[in-house]
């Protein structure tokens, strides 16, 4: 046990919380590391005593004692200085000691490990459909060709040769890790040649290598719901590829890409359109026929004097919702269309029109300087 005073060794005050003590020790640990400081006795010290330090102050019952009563009290319970190591604060910052230093942290210190790594479940596997906006709003159901790696027929699996068995790996002698030492510790790895199993296949299936895998096509339906978003993913369970000797199969997540429609704009639930109409189709009124996603049509009534850029709503006539299956709209916005080019009669009778009017077409209109006078005027008599 060192005789330091634990809170001055990682730099922290008597109050500090646990999240501050982790942070120290992190700090302190990647500091000290021998992997960085080769040779180095000082840090070698400093390393185990910051390691001594967190493992009494991180612990509410040893640190209570700790500070009451001191070096003697702890010595008095029977604590021996620094003899494990917890390796589950580097959880949270994705184990950057066991990637820094190439090592696994829960397997430091000589700490009991598994003694042989699990067979793997199978590989999830991804596929992109893309279906346009008619389908999206009625759903459909969609047949694709698949690739995917599934269990050897011929050797059922288990990438042995028929007649054949594993035999125990002469690297690690089945117990799955090579064991070394690495400054004062000692550091398991997970054995390489038999990938933590603690056997080898000395003769393999000739059909799937060994592997208990081979490629094989699927041919595969998906229904697709109506209302489906653009970028949802869709998860099949249990239809990516086979897992080894016998695991749980991989999934399969589809994502779907609503492709962009000519017509409609998508926003949620609600759809929305622009139509053009003419000049005396604004002035006098009109019906038109708006089209629908589900091939119908809708009879919309424009008002006459309709002005451009007014919106119209067509209830019920947008996508349904996944989540509360309630429809959106249709929301159509008017566009109203000059003609570029007239004949002489169409020009005759839009003169006379204006001169029904009393619009002097051949004189400069001062109407609007008149209203911006009007507006500055009544802003200035506001302030």
């Amino acid at each position: 046990m060192i005789n330091r005073d634990y809170y001055e060794i990682l730099g922290i005050s008597r109050s500090a919380g646990p999240e501050e003590i982790k942070r120290a020790y992190r700090q302190a640990a990647l500091k000290y590391h021998p992997d960085r400081n080769p040779g180095d006795k000082e840090s070698e010290e400093k390393f185990r005593e910051a390691a001594e330090a967190y493992s009494v102050l991180i612990d509410p019952e040893k640190r209570s004692v700790y500070d009451r009563y001191g070096y003697q009290g702890l010595q008095g319970q029977g604590y021996q200085g620094f003899g494990g190591f917890d390796s589950t604060i580097f959880e949270d910052f994705g184990d950057i000691l066991g990637n820094f230093f190439g090592f696994n942290f829960s397997e430091f210190f000589g700490g009991e490990t598994q003694r042989r790594s699990r067979v793997q479940s199978g590989q999830n596997l991804s596929l992109e459909v893309n279906i346009n906006l008619e389908e999206a709003a009625t759903g459909v159901e969609k047949e694709f060709n698949l690739t995917r790696r599934e269990q050897c027929p011929a050797c059922h699996g288990t990438g042995l040769k028929p007649g054949t068995r594993k035999t125990v790996c002469s690297a690690c002698h089945g117990r799955g890790q090579l064991r070394y030492q690495q400054g004062f510790f000692t550091v398991a790895r997970t054995c390489p040649h038999c990938h933590g199993r603690g056997e080898v296949i000395a003769t393999p299936c000739d059909e799937c290598k060994g592997t208990g895998l081979v490629k094989q096509k699927k041919q595969l339906k998906i229904k697709i719901p109506a209302g489906i978003a653009d970028g949802t993913r869709l998860r099949l369970s249990g239809e990516g590829e086979a897992g080894e000797a016998g695991q749980p199969r991989g999934d399969l997540y589809i994502l779907v890409r609503v492709v962009r429609h000519p017509f409609f704009e998508r926003k949620g639930k609600d759809l929305y359109a622009q139509v053009s109409i003419s000049l005396t189709q604004a002035a006098l009124g009109a019906k038109l026929a708006i089209p629908l996603l589900n091939g119908e049509s809708e009879i919309l009534k424009i008002p006459a004097g309709v002005q451009s850029g007014e919106v119209f709503k067509i209830k019920n006539a947008g996508l349904v919702d996944m989540e509360d299956r309630r429809r959106g709209d249709l929301y159509v916005t008017i566009k109203v269309t000059i003609p570029e080019k007239l004949d002489k009669e169409q020009k005759t009778l839009l003169f006379r029109l204006a001169e029904l009017r009393g619009e002097n077409l051949n004189e400069v209109d001062h109407t609007w300087v008149q209203k911006y006078k009007n507006l500055v005027g009544r802003q200035a008599s506001d302030q």
